[in-house]
Formats: C-alpha cells, sequence, structure tokens
C-alpha cells in the first residue's frame, strides 16, 4: 500500500506544474508574437482615436484634461479585453481535446486552469505597463503619489483577475472557440455604457443609471480618484464609494463565478 502524499508536496507539485503550463502558454505567444502585437497595440491605437481624434469635443465634468479623464478609463478597458484572449485560449484546448489529456496525466489538475490564468495575468501587467508608458507620452500623470497610484494599480489587476474568472467559467461551458464573438458582442457594449470615456450624468437616465453601476465604471473612478485624475463628481453612491465597489465588483464574479468554474472543469468528461 503506497503511503498517502503529504499536503506540503501536493502543493509543491501543484506549483511546479502551474509554472510548466505558464511556460507552455509563454511558448505558444513566443511562437506566434502576431496576436499579442495586436492586442497590446489596439489600446494604444483607442488612445490616438479618442484622445486626439474625439477629445477635443468631449468636455470633463468639473473641467480637466480630458485625455487624464480618459486614459484610467482605457485603462479599465484594457483589463476587460483581456476576457477574449482567455476564453479563447481555454476554449481551444477544450475543443482540441488538449484539456481531457492534460487531465489523464500524473499532474495537478488545478494546474491546467492555473497556468493559463498566470500567462494571462502576466500578459495583462504587460499591456498594463504598455497603456501606462503610452498615457505619460500624452501627458497623462498621477498626482498624488505612488502609494496611491501603486492601489490603483492593484485595482486593474484585481479586476483582470476576475475577467480571467470569468473567461475559464465561459470557456469551459461553450468550449467552442467560434462563439467568442458572441462574447466580443458583449464586451464592447459593456465598455461604452460606463464611464470610460464620458460621465453618466451625461447619458439618459437610464443608461446613465446603468453607466454608473457597471463594474468597469467603478473601477475607472476608483482609478482617477487614487490617480489624481479628473473624476465624475455626480454625487451618487457609486461615484462616493468607486474605492469600495472597485473592490466588492470583482470579488463578487470570483465568489459566483469560480465556484461555477471549478463545477464546470470537474464535470468536463460527463
Amino acid at each position: 500500500m503506497s503511503a498517502p502524499i503529504m499536503p506540503l508536496t501536493r502543493a509543491r507539485w501543484a506549483l511546479t506544474d502551474t509554472a510548466t503550463l505558464t511556460g507552455r502558454a509563454l511558448a505558444h505567444w513566443a511562437r506566434q508574437p502576431g496576436p499579442v502585437l495586436v492586442a497590446l497595440l489596439f489600446p494604444v491605437l483607442l488612445v490616438l482615436m479618442f484622445g486626439y481624434l474625439l477629445g477635443g469635443a468631449m468636455a470633463v465634468p468639473g473641467g480637466g484634461n480630458y485625455r487624464e479623464f480618459l486614459l484610467p478609463g482605457l485603462f479599465t478597458m484594457t483589463m476587460l479585453f483581456g476576457v477574449e484572449a482567455t476564453y479563447t485560449a481555454v476554449a481551444t484546448d477544450a475543443a482540441r481535446g488538449v484539456t481531457d489529456r492534460f487531465r489523464t496525466l500524473p499532474m495537478a489538475r488545478s494546474a491546467v486552469v492555473a497556468g493559463r490564468a498566470v500567462a494571462d495575468l502576466l500578459h495583462s501587467l504587460l499591456a498594463l505597463a504598455v497603456m501606462l508608458g503610452c498615457g505619460a507620452l500624452v501627458g497623462w500623470q498621477w498626482h498624488l503619489g505612488a502609494g496611491r497610484a501603486l492601489a490603483a494599480v492593484g485595482l486593474l489587476v484585481l479586476l483582470r483577475t476576475a475577467m480571467i474568472v470569468a473567461g475559464v467559467y465561459l470557456a469551459l461551458l461553450l468550449r467552442s472557440p467560434e462563439s467568442v464573438a458572441a462574447l466580443q458582442i458583449l464586451v464592447w457594449p459593456l465598455s461604452f455604457a460606463s464611464n470610460a470615456f464620458v460621465a453618466p450624468d451625461t447619458m439618459p437616465g437610464w443608461l446613465g443609471a446603468v453607466a454608473a453601476w457597471n463594474p468597469l465604471s467603478a473601477t475607472a473612478a476608483a482609478c482617477r480618484e487614487l490617480f489624481g485624475n479628473p473624476g465624475w463628481d455626480g454625487g451618487s453612491l457609486p461615484a462616493e464609494h468607486a474605492v469600495a465597489l472597485a473592490v466588492a465588483w470583482p470579488l463578487l464574479i470570483v465568489a459566483v463565478l469560480g465556484p461555477l468554474a471549478v463545477r464546470r472543469w470537474q464535470r468536463l468528461d460527463r
């Protein structure tokens, strides 16, 4: 009778397997850098388009530089856009049977999803670094010290973590890479029905209420507050408690979709 495996040993194996599968994802990107570069440069295009092409017609509530208002919103959108990459990668592996083959190997089952999550989080950090650099080049900056700026970056990473969980769950649920088009149809309205580009007060009443309670609006408003950028001072509950909501919304998404993703993962072979 074999001796039981100690929890510490199991944890070490899980970390090793996670690192291996993270390396697999990074190796794929190194061999096919095109999609990665497009994902990194597309938000930069949005900065140029909205900051310069359309920004002259935009008014900031209470006055201020529109590009300083815009950039935190685009940082937030960049974290949301990553859900498509997570979905496509997980759904592709599931559809091609790669996930099933991994599940038959003597490895930690959690590592298959954890490896993808870590790789996507690393990619998101790179994308955020590109956006911060782009923002600096167009005149955006933070004004309240490095500590608050790091807190804002932390909120962005928290949102991206929630989007990774959402992407994994949807991919395991649908298991079809082609259905990413349906996901894109949801992502874009969610992005624009927020305060990323304009304040909710400028929208029709019902749409402004939707935008005010949009999870993206909470993170964008919290980042503006922490960066010291011009923001939305509507006097409503979401505006006054943006930082708290920027923490609560991602945690709620993880709390709801995380267990569903685990359950779906356990039922893949059924």
